[in-house]
C-alpha cells in the first residue's frame, strides 16, 4: 500500500507525458506514420482548412530523406520506420497541434 501522495504520482505518470512536458511543433517532421487508433498515437492533429490558422504548415515529401526540415512529411507505411504516430481528429479541441497541407514545399515550416 502506498500513501495518498505517493499513489497520485505513480498515477499521473503512468498517464503519459502531457501533464508535464511539452513540445515544439516545429520539430514535428521526417517520417510520419498516420493512425486510425488515438491510443497508438504520440500526437493528435487537427487539419486546417485554411493556412492562417494552422501551427504548421506541411509539404508531403515523396523521399524520406527530404523530409529534414520544419514542415517536411514523409508518410510512412510501418509505423516502426516512423518518428511520430499521429492520429488525425475531427475535433481541434481534442488536438495536440493544427496543420495545413501545402503544395509549395517553400511554404513549409512553423507559423
Amino acid at each position: 500500500m502506498c500513501k495518498p501522495v505517493l499513489c497520485l504520482l505513480f498515477i499521473l505518470s503512468a498517464v503519459g507525458t502531457s501533464f508535464s512536458q511539452s513540445f515544439d511543433v516545429c520539430d514535428v517532421y521526417g517520417p510520419i506514420y498516420i493512425t486510425d487508433k488515438p491510443h497508438e498515437a504520440n500526437l493528435r492533429v487537427f487539419v486546417e482548412e485554411s493556412e492562417a490558422f494552422a501551427d504548421l504548415v506541411v509539404f508531403k515529401e515523396e523521399n524520406v530523406l527530404f523530409a529534414d526540415a520544419k514542415g517536411l512529411w514523409a508518410f510512412a507505411k510501418n509505423k516502426s520506420f516512423a518518428h511520430y504516430i499521429i492520429y488525425i481528429d475531427k475535433n481541434k479541441d481534442q488536438a495536440d497541434f493544427s496543420i495545413f497541407y501545402t503544395d509549395v514545399e517553400s511554404f513549409a515550416g512553423c507559423q
